[in-house]
């Protein structure tokens, strides 16, 4: 008989609001109103503040400015900084603009204020529709959860995707398969969303291909941001093994984000698919492929994606390490057994771009 409890809180807790579609970033000023707020702070990173200005006059009065300081992974110093600029200016809303570190500044910021948060992604990482964030201290990045860091509302507008480099998007929207991937077996998802993780993963790949050959094909974007929404419903149910090891890479090492994702993803699939062969056995079905790891390895390559971690930088000789903080910060979530031994393994494998199978 089937039996299933889930954690409540933060875990499977989605946004209220969802609004999706071409134009809706353009509607922005009627969801603050819907929250009722009137000193908004508009979130950004450096690169996106041409962005995020166009929404700051959009909003008017409303604003009370823009702060386009995010960076990757989250720094503690760039969260503090960020609370005591959003407490001095009186910020009864925030509004990120961008992508996975716009929206992990606006979650820092939010986890000190409990102010409401309008998420505008453009990357398809999903990180918007949760209550977690990895905020980096000391070196080392560690997951924070809370749902004063979900998000009020998501606005998704895949037209604000479509500029996006196609080496970033594939980056990101592999990031999003490994939400999908990693989720499947956790114990603390719900049923339902391990059905969003199997359908987004069967989005993700069939769209990935189609900006790949496209990157101007809105269409082909709309799908993807609907994958990457998914994913990121499905991230709601937690993570594992592929997660832990991908922040290493990034708070650690400095791997960027989406890639520290996208490397260890395919070699994280083929060790838990022995330990876990009916989840993966789901995916595997939904993408239409025999076998889990190969696949994303072979999609990786035709978006012109790296497959070795050797390419971007991480050194041989951190392998040891970056296995050892990572069984360090395990949290017991992983279907197969988190050692040093298998994560070493792991990493290898990735550093040298084995396809698994």
């Amino acid at each position: 008989m089937r039996t299933f409890s889930t954690p409540g809180d933060v875990y499977n807790a989605v946004p209220p609001r969802v609004v999706f579609g071409a134009g809706t970033s353009e509607r922005i000023a009627e969801e603050v109103d819907r929250l009722g707020a009137r000193r908004a702070l508009v979130v950004s990173t450096p690169g996106r503040s041409g962005m995020a200005e166009r929404i700051v006059a959009q909003l008017g009065d409303r604003c009370i400015g823009l702060l386009p300081e995010a960076v990757s992974q989250v720094p503690i110093e760039l969260a503090r900084r960020g609370q005591a600029r959003a407490k001095e200016m009186g910020a009864d809303c925030l509004v990120s603009v961008g992508g996975g570190a716009s929206i992990g500044l606006g979650k820092a910021i939010a986890l000190e204020l409990a102010v409401p948060v309008i998420a505008v992604p453009t990357t398809y990482s999903g990180s918007e529709m949760t209550g977690f964030c990895g905020i980096t201290i000391d070196g080392v990045k560690r997951m924070h959860k809370s749902l004063r860091m979900l998000a009020s509302t998501v606005v998704y507008d895949p037209a604000l995707s479509a500029s996006l480099p196609l080496d970033v998007s594939a980056a990101s929207a592999m990031n999003a398969l490994a939400h999908c991937v990693d989720v499947v077996y956790v114990p603390t998802a719900s049923p339902v969303i391990v059905q969003a993780a199997v359908e987004g993963a069967r989005v993700i790949m069939d769209a990935l291909p189609r900006v790949a050959r496209k990157p101007d094909d809105l269409e082909a974007r709309g799908d993807l941001l609907y994958g990457g929404y998914l994913a990121g419903a499905a991230l709601t149910g937690g993570f594992a093994l592929q997660h832990g090891v991908a922040h290493v890479l990034g708070g650690t090492y400095g791997v960027p984000h989406g890639l520290s994702h996208a490397l260890v993803l395919p070699h994280v699939a083929a060790y838990n698919a022995r330990f876990a062969p009916e989840a993966l056995g789901r995916i595997a079905e939904a993408m239409g492929v025999a076998e889990v790891g190969g696949a994303i390895f072979d999609v990786m390559k035709t978006a012109g994606l790296p497959t070795r971690l050797a390419d971007v930088g991480f050194s041989e000789s951190a392998i040891g390490e970056a296995a050892r903080i990572t069984v360090e910060t395990d949290d017991g979530s992983n279907p197969g057994p988190v050692t040093e031994e298998a994560v070493r393994g792991i990493l290898d494998a990735a550093f040298h771009g084995r396809r698994p199978g």
